[in-house]
């Protein structure tokens, strides 16, 4: 693969706004707030429009009773409960856009070392349903399609790891590929906090109330050991969650703004290192003060921007 980019690319979904009622717990500025701040901050990243994920392409993940439910609006209101938000035509087409961010950027980290989605890390969402502000799994969604198109060139198949560094545990990434070999799901996650009733991933580290950097970063590292030792992944999809830190209202653990950081440069080292290509996306982030969940998920991107740029000069 050559890896020649004049920027790296993020896709975002952001303008295709999900009406939410008055009070509402999830914090859908924070993506438009993001966008701008790498806009001002970062000129070396491209921000594209995320296309829309295709019933097709959903498929490769959910049921085709479930997409339909969600398309037509036909979802049984409990379900709907589940996920958190109300249903509306511009739910559906924000999570279509969604997904399809993830599926772009895996697309373009595959030929470019390194891409993003600027919202995504939809991991509560399984084959037949969705829970926790999740409605499609755009990691699962992306995983399929990447093995997919790599499938119709190569004879061995593509095997992906999804890194999920959000706070909550993956469940319904779990769900999905459960007893699927050419897929690796790890999760490091608050052991106390949502989802209450957890799906095994492939390898779930979870960690207690209150854990700090040093404790976080310990068990990160002893995690990519663990991947290392029994999996090669030839693609990896990083769910960067801002949730972890000390300052969100739905987290539990306690890192710093460096703690974040240390890990982000951990992940995208341990990747950089053995050549595999990562595409990566936001994940969760509830701060009580929205501008520090902003200020994680920038910092993730500045972290990116200096490995897509070693991405660039390796093959230069």
């Amino acid at each position: 693969m050559g890896y020649e980019s004049v920027s790296m690319k993020a896709y975002y979904s952001d303008h295709f706004v999900l009406p939410l009622p008055e009070g509402h717990r999830f914090p859908m500025a924070k993506y438009s707030l993001l966008r701008d701040r790498v806009a001002r901050e970062l000129p070396l990243v491209s921000q594209l429009e995320a296309p829309r994920a295709s019933d097709g392409e959903l498929a490769l993940a959910h049921t085709p009773a479930y997409i339909d439910a969600i398309t037509s609006g036909s979802v049984d209101p409990a379900a709907m409960r589940e996920i958190g938000f109300p249903w509306s035509k511009a739910m559906v087409e924000r999570s279509r856009r969604s997904a399809g961010a993830t599926v772009a950027a895996v697309r373009t980290a595959m030929t470019e070392g390194l891409a993003a989605n600027m919202a995504g890390g939809t991991h509560h969402a399984s084959a037949d349903k969705g829970g926790g502000f999740c409605v499609f799994n755009d990691a699962a969604v992306a995983a399929r399609v990447a093995q997919m198109e790599w499938g119709r060139k190569n004879r061995e198949p593509l095997l992906v790891a999804v890194i999920d560094l959000d706070v909550h545990q993956g469940n319904g990434t779990a769900s999905i590929f459960e007893g699927d070999g050419s897929v690796f799901t790890l999760s490091l996650h608050a052991e106390r906090n949502f989802p209450f009733r957890k799906v095994d991933s492939d390898l779930d580290v979870a960690l207690p109330d209150g854990c700090g950097d040093s404790d976080y970063l310990e068990a990160l590292e002893g995690a990519l050991d663990v991947l290392e030792h029994r999996f090669r992944p030839g693609l990896v999809v990083y769910l960067a969650g801002a949730d972890p830190f000390a300052g969100d209202r739905l987290g539990r653990l306690k890192l710093s703004y460096d703690g974040l950081e240390a890990r982000d440069r951990r992940v995208f080292d341990w990747c950089f290192q053995r050549h595999v290509p990562l595409a990566f996306a936001m994940a969760g982030g509830y701060g009580v003060n929205i501008a520090e969940t902003v200020q994680v998920q920038t910092n993730t991107y500045k972290v990116a921007v200096s490995y897509w740029l070693r991405w660039q000069n390796r093959n230069s």
